[in-house]
């Protein structure tokens, strides 16, 4: 297969931009051209490599051409950093769950704010490998401990939750503690429907499936406890922000763990490997 960088690159833009009219305006190129160059790239990889739907999608053959688009990408962007050929900084583009997000990662790469640009996708931690494994980032927070083929995997270490309600919502609905008939009543709140934090902690009582508020913002999620709508895991960082005597623990001492990974490309990269540094240096 003979690699032609403007075929791969018009390859990766179609996917970003969703349509090939959103790729051309990004590529500066009629939508025409950017079509010419796909087939192009089809033709040499002997498979179709786009589905054309709105938003355009890889096909199985077109995630491997996709992956390799993109290192080819930030390789060059690399290159031409070393050898003074640019001041554009590098984009990174990277998957983070929104727990880590909201508390610890964003923190861990604003010295590099400076050097790159970040295209942060916001993921469930159980999904941001599949990220990964389409070419769509360069690395991922994932609990997935097994490298996603070409990557590397480095633990990070355990985000502790801890089940959490108000007080007074204590009071109304367990007033006999956490049993399973009163679990399978009170309200939860969850962050989306690929949330499985609360319903993990319910599996050790039966796996009661109670009514559930769904909240998908991390700081609006402490909130929605905060206001009664129901219980919910909750991070030490934001049980903090509850006053004295405001939060109720409803299971001292349990709680769940969830064990982070740091996934990265293999290839050799400088800024790839800054990334790295400055997320696990933050994390220690």
């Amino acid at each position: 297969m003979d690699l032609d960088l403007a075929q791969l690159r018009a390859l990766a833009a179609v996917v970003a931009e969703g349509t090939f009219e959103a790729a051309a305006r990004t590529l500066h190129l009629t939508p025409s051209a950017v079509s010419q160059r796909i087939r192009a790239l089809e033709g040499a990889a002997g498979r179709v490599l786009v589905v054309r739907s709105k938003p355009v999608r890889p096909t199985e053959a077109g995630r491997a051409v996709l992956r390799l688009a993109r290192e080819v990408e930030l390789l060059a962007a690399d290159a031409r950093r070393e050898i003074g050929g640019t001041d554009r900084a590098p984009v990174l583009p990277v998957a983070v769950n929104a727990d880590s997000l909201a508390t610890w990662f964003l923190r861990a790469v604003a010295p590099l704010a400076g050097e790159f640009c970040f295209d942060l996708r916001r993921e469930d931690q159980e999904r941001t490998g599949e990220l990964l494994r389409t070419g769509a980032v360069v690395a991922a927070v994932t609990t997935e401990a097994v490298p996603v083929p070409g990557c590397t995997s480095t633990p990070l270490g355990a985000v502790h939750y801890q089940p959490c309600a108000t007080a007074a919502f204590a009071r109304r609905w367990f007033g006999e503690g956490a049993t399973r008939e009163a679990l399978a009543r009170a309200p939860v709140v969850v962050f989306d429907r690929d949330d499985d934090l609360q319903d993990g902690w319910l599996r050790g009582f039966g796996a009661p499936d109670p009514p559930r508020h769904h909240v998908p913002a991390t700081s609006d999620f402490a909130e929605a406890v905060r206001w009664g709508f129901g219980w919910g895991m909750l991070l030490p960082e934001q049980a903090a922000t509850f006053g004295p005597g405001e939060l109720v623990d409803l299971d001292p001492g349990g709680g769940v763990d969830v064990l982070l990974h740091w996934q990265r490309w293999k290839i050799r990269s400088p800024s790839l490997d800054r990334l790295t540094e400055a997320v696990l240096a933050a994390w220690r």
